[in-house]
């Protein structure tokens, strides 16, 4: 599971990029005039290997999970709190609910670890267990439970897929995933703690500073391998953020676009990228978030967001607005007409 033997991933087709290229040279604009639009339409022809790609319908997965090192008041909001927002989700009330209908997503809620029984017809209930453990005090999660959890994320993005969606946008509920990211990319970077913590769900400046001290601490306790995605995750990892890596990999080996949301998102997007390096050619960020954090994960990704909002909501909701922007650029391919056909002079 540590290495990318357990996951393979088809090569980008570059012939169907290249063939895109050309293709948008013959339309009626001028060259390069639609900017990063265009790259993104080559971007999605070498992903989908289809000179004319298709990304609906997304499909949007959220994963819900609790986090132990809560118990260190490392959060504005108590842990119940996750819960709640689950049965918003099942109730259809919550950001990532609005802006999944407003594209015609397909919508699931998975509890990979949420530490209360919760009921609902809706739900999928895959609890790998009752939330990690502090991870200040003891590991968060077992190596197998970190393999559970990536195994759930690829089975439930599996079935997506096999239900026909063509983008996938992933979504975490958690309180206390903000610290818990903040110590798996202090883990993968190797970058000093304080540059990365944010305010999270909105904790006021000196919990912050103890926010900080709560993952030094950890991670000199833990001391995660930067080079084992499964030895972090269950040191100092989420189920939900386990879960998001292991969708991350279905989708990349399926030929599925992945629109990758805010910084815990890109977060779960670097454990995948540990896990087989070629997922992060499936990817692509949709937006970038205030949390701090995130201007070093893209760093790690490679990648530039699409917009840039002030956005630090979660959920995948930042990847759910952004997603028109990906359909504009294969409707351009796909409808937009060429100089040829429009009798347009394409000469000085």
């Amino acid at each position: 599971m540590t290495n990318d033997s357990n996951y393979t991933m088809p090569a980008l087709d570059k012939d169907t990029g290249h063939q895109v290229n050309e293709y948008m040279n013959t339309l009626t604009k001028p060259p390069g005039s639609l900017g990063r639009l265009e790259e993104l339409a080559r971007n999605l022809a070498e992903m989908t290997s289809n000179p004319f790609p298709i990304v609906t319908p997304p499909g949007v997965i959220v994963f819900a999970a609790d986090h132990g090192i809560t118990d260190e008041g490392v959060s504005a909001f108590p842990k119940e709190v996750t819960g709640q927002m689950v049965k918003n989700f099942l109730a259809g009330g919550a950001a990532i609910n609005v802006f999944s209908k407003q594209i015609s997503a397909q919508f699931e809620i998975v509890d990979i670890g949420v530490a209360a029984d919760i009921e609902g017809e809706a739900l999928i209930s895959k609890k790998v267990r009752y939330g990690t453990g502090n991870f200040s005090k003891e590991n968060a999660m077992t190596r197998e439970e970190a393999e559970k959890a990536i195994e759930v994320g690829f089975v439930e993005a599996e079935k997506l897929i096999q239900k026909g969606i063509k983008c996938l946008i992933l979504g975490e509920m958690g309180i206390g995933n903000t610290t818990t990211s903040s110590a798996i990319l202090a883990a993968i970077s190797g970058k000093e703690v304080h540059a990365l913590v944010g305010f999270g769900t909105g904790i006021p400046k000196d919990k912050i500073i103890h926010k900080q001290q709560v993952i030094e601490e950890a991670l000199k306790i833990r001391k995660p391998n930067p080079t084992d995605a499964i030895d972090i995750l269950s040191k100092v990892g989420g189920l939900e953020i386990a879960g998001m890596a292991g969708a991350m990999l279905a989708a990349a080996s399926n030929r599925i676009p992945i629109l990758v949301d805010g910084f815990i998102c890109t977060v779960a997007a670097l454990v995948a990228k540990l896990i087989n390096a070629d997922v992060a050619n499936y990817m692509i960020v949709s937006h970038r978030s205030v949390e701090p954090g995130h201007q070093t994960a893209i760093k790690l990704l490679e990648k530039e967001p699409l917009i840039d909002l002030g956005l630090r909501l979660g959920e995948g909701s930042g990847a759910a607005i952004a997603f028109p922007i990906l359909q504009s650029a294969t409707l351009m391919l796909k409808e937009m007409a060429t100089f040829t056909s429009a009798g347009v002079s394409d000469k000085a």
